[in-house]
C-alpha cells in the first residue's frame, strides 16, 4: 500500500484510460525490458512525440488530462508531465508531478513579455520510484532544444534528468528558485489560481483557461542570433 497513491488513475493522470493504454503499447511493444527500461522508453516518447507549446496552451479540466494531452499532441510542462506520470502508472511504475518556480535566462524577448518576465511559477516536471525516487523532465522537444540552441535533458532511469544550468554556448539558462512540492495528482486549482496571479497577462482572459495563441517555433525562427 506504500505507493498506491502513486499509482492509482485520477481524473487527470487516466492512465487506465484506452488513450493512455495504445500510446503505451506502441512505445513498448514487447513490454520492456525492466522497469527502468520501460520509464527511458516512455520518457523519450513523451519528451519527442508531444510537442513542447505554452501559446495557446488549454488549461481546463479537460485540456490537462493525460489522454487530452495524447489527442492534441502538444503541451506546456504541467501537460507532458501530466502524460509522463500517467504512462509510468500504467505500468505499475510509481510516480507524482513535482511544481517548482524557476528562472529562464534564456527566454526570447516575447516569451518574457509573454510570462512577465524570467520567472515561471509552478513549471512542472516529475518524480519516479525506480528502487528510489529520481526526478525526470520530458518536456523540451529535441527540434525545440535545437532552435533554442540548448542541449536536450537525457534520462538513464538512474539519475536526475533536470534542467541543464547553461545552454551549448556556456551561457546561464534554467535556475530552479522554489519547490512547491511533490504531488499524487495535480492540484488543478492551487495551479490555476497561481498562474493566473503571477501571469495574468498569458490568459485570454481573467478566467480563461487558455493561454494567449502564438508559437515558440515561430519565436525561435524569428529572434536575433545569439551574440
Amino acid at each position: 500500500m506504500e505507493f498506491a497513491p502513486s499509482l492509482s488513475s485520477t481524473a487527470f493522470l487516466d492512465h487506465d484510460s484506452p488513450e493512455i493504454r495504445r500510446f503505451v503499447e506502441d512505445v513498448l511493444p514487447d513490454g520492456g525490458q525492466d522497469p527502468r527500461d520501460r520509464a527511458v522508453k516512455l520518457y523519450y516518447a513523451v519528451r519527442d512525440r508531444i510537442r513542447y507549446e505554452i501559446y495557446g496552451a488549454d488549461l481546463s479540466r479537460e485540456g490537462l488530462t493525460a489522454s487530452q494531452v495524447l489527442k492534441a499532441g502538444k503541451g506546456m510542462c504541467l501537460h507532458k508531465s501530466v502524460l509522463y506520470v500517467s504512462a509510468l502508472r500504467a505500468v505499475d511504475i510509481p510516480a507524482r508531478i513535482v511544481l517548482t518556480d524557476v528562472r529562464n535566462h534564456l527566454s526570447s524577448e516575447a516569451v518574457r513579455e509573454f510570462i512577465g518576465g524570467e520567472v515561471f511559477h509552478y513549471h512542472a516536471l516529475t518524480s519516479l520510484h525506480l528502487g528510489r525516487w529520481i526526478r525526470a523532465t520530458p518536456v523540451f522537444n529535441r527540434l525545440l532544444c535545437r532552435l533554442y540552441g540548448i542541449s536536450p535533458l537525457e534520462f538513464d532511469g538512474r539519475d536526475d534528468s533536470l534542467h541543464h544550468p547553461y545552454d551549448e554556448n556556456g551561457r546561464a539558462h534554467m535556475e530552479f528558485l522554489q519547490e512547491h512540492g511533490e504531488f499524487d495528482d495535480l492540484p488543478y486549482d492551487r495551479v490555476l489560481d497561481g498562474l493566473r496571479r503571477e501571469h495574468p497577462g498569458i490568459f485570454t482572459g481573467p478566467a480563461a483557461a487558455r493561454f494567449v495563441p502564438g508559437s515558440l517555433e515561430a519565436d525561435a525562427r524569428s529572434a536575433p542570433a545569439p551574440r
